[in-house]
């Protein structure tokens, strides 16, 4: 399986290099082929998102990004696009060790990926702006089900739509009506919905009333954060895009320019983000090797500064990779 890798910008070149030792240490067969995107590119090439690149990640298996700077829209927004990643998978769960707000919460948001207000159609003149949100009921009704399977897949026992239909009740309504019809479908998990900022009063009281949350573009993006935020913070949380012949598999986090080069960025996102790969590829066991390496490496206490801890990135990398040998 051919796997396109693109470092990125800041810290994204240090994590990639974490996440790639932990799986070189699994015989997959896996060839990592290297590409260039992102605020260097641009600065390079003239564009961030290189032609090469974009269609060296069009005939792999799968890509694996890290970071993108000031062009991330430009970047990773338009793979997703290209690349047709309907479905954004944000994991937030908590992890032994690590101190958050609500140990033991694991909930899944399910993102749809290629509308809404990330289509990019703005418009200015005199003065004014104003953009264009489209939504579908195509799209919606892909998201929808992609939602409901996952939680059949997993055991998960609810499925949450989150929308402001009450205001935008033309975009809104065809997404909260194409989760209802599908709901349907699916008679043994339950389903509810909230306005979106009911919902986000509710992720911060009280988020273990959510399993599986599915929503539109931008709310998915902000919600993702925010339920980051519960579990220990961006440095843990991984994310997949997930499309019917290509799929991305990226970090939450960002470029990080502030500690990029300090040796201090804490992979796990990437590794664990890694691991969402493998699992995608049909590498299960191997998958549930790496999770459980990081999480009992961050159990033992041996954490970054980020998360309270005094270890480097390499340090932390090959604690993990101690840990992954003692699991084989």
């Amino acid at each position: 399986m051919r796997i396109a890798v693109i470092p990125g910008d800041g810290i994204g070149k240090e994590v990639m290099d974490s996440a790639l030792a932990v799986l070189g240490e699994l015989d997959l067969g896996l060839e990592f082929e290297f590409y260039e995107a992102g605020d260097e590119a641009l600065k390079k090439y003239g564009k961030a998102l290189p032609d090469e690149t974009l269609e060296a990640c069009k005939k792999s298996d799968a890509v694996l990004f890290g970071a993108a700077g000031e062009t991330a829209a430009d970047v990773i927004v338009r793979l997703r696009q290209e690349l047709e990643t309907y479905a954004n998978v944000r994991p937030a769960r908590a992890i032994r060790g690590v101190k958050c707000l609500y140990p033991g919460l694991d909930i899944v948001i399910v993102r749809e990926n290629t509308e809404c207000l990330y289509k990019g159609w703005e418009f200015q003149s005199d003065g004014s702006a104003f953009t264009i949100r489209l939504i579908t009921e195509r799209a919606s009704e892909r998201i929808a089900r992609f939602a409901f399977e996952l939680a059949r897949r997993e055991g998960r026992k609810k499925v949450t739509a989150l929308h402001k239909a009450n205001v935008m009740k033309k975009t809104c309504r065809i997404f909260r009506d194409a989760c209802r019809r599908v709901a349907k479908e699916y008679g043994e998990i339950a389903f509810n919905e909230y306005y979106i900022d009911a919902a986000c009063m509710y992720l911060v009281m009280d988020p273990f009333r959510f399993d599986v949350i599915v929503t539109t573009n931008m709310f998915g993006d902000i919600v993702s954060d925010l339920a980051a935020g519960l579990v220990g913070g961006l440095g843990i949380a991984p994310s997949a895009n997930i499309g019917e012949k290509v799929s991305i598999f990226e970090p939450v986090h960002g470029a990080a320019f502030d500690i990029a080069g300090k040796g201090i960025a804490n992979p796990t996102a990437m590794i664990l983000t890694s691991a969402m790969m493998l699992r995608h590829l049909g590498f299960i066991d191997e998958a549930k090797k790496v999770e459980m390496a990081v999480e009992e490496t961050i159990a033992n206490g041996k954490t970054t500064p980020d998360l309270g801890g005094k270890l480097k990135t390499i340090e932390f990398t090959r604690e993990v990779i101690r840990t992954l040998k003692e699991l084989k």
